[in-house]
């Protein structure tokens, strides 16, 4: 990969869909899911931890060709995408042929995936089904990490889930 790709959400999400990845859509995109008016150059997921999702989850990012990402070197560096290594972090910055992708199997103000599905809405995009965290767990994470960006987000989210009442 010389150049970075676009941001591709259906292929994305058709990829880990096609190697049954078990996941649930957190982040800025999941919120516009919601109706969150601001647009995202990447899409963060929650996968399952045990064995099994993660050789689906390795073989996905294997087809996505998803390399670490570092500002210093934005095409990514290589990495062994495996099960065993994929286990290893709880957080994976990554550049794929489908646009930047975050891992984040302990989301701020989480319990990761078990926690996160437990409360997820389904959603149907691109002809696939999937799971985007619930609009009340966007706001729990992004109040727990503490962020600036994240902290004015929540002023939106907490108006969007007024306006859905």
């Amino acid at each position: 990969m010389s150049d970075v790709a676009p941001f591709d959400p259906e292929k994305m999400i058709r990829t880990l869909s096609r190697h049954r990845v078990r996941f649930v859509l957190i982040g800025a995109l999941a919120a516009r899911l919601h109706g969150f008016p601001r647009l995202t150059a990447d899409a963060d997921i929650t996968p399952a931890s045990d064995k099994k999702n993660l050789e689906h989850l390795a073989a996905a990012l294997k087809d996505l060709d998803a390399r670490v990402y570092t500002e210093s070197v934005p095409e990514g560096l290589h990495f062994d995408r495996s099960a065993a290594a994929l286990a290893r972090a709880t957080m994976w910055n990554l550049v794929t042929n489908a646009g930047r992708l975050v891992i984040a199997f302990m989301p701020s103000g989480t319990k990761g995936y078990e926690d996160l599905a437990s409360g997820a809405e389904k959603f149907e995009a691109f002809g696939v089904h999937f799971l985007a965290a619930s609009l009340d767990d966007i706001i729990r994470s992004k109040e727990a990490t503490g962020r600036g960006k994240d902290e004015d987000d929540v002023v939106i989210l907490r108006a969007l889930k007024r306006l859905a009442k």
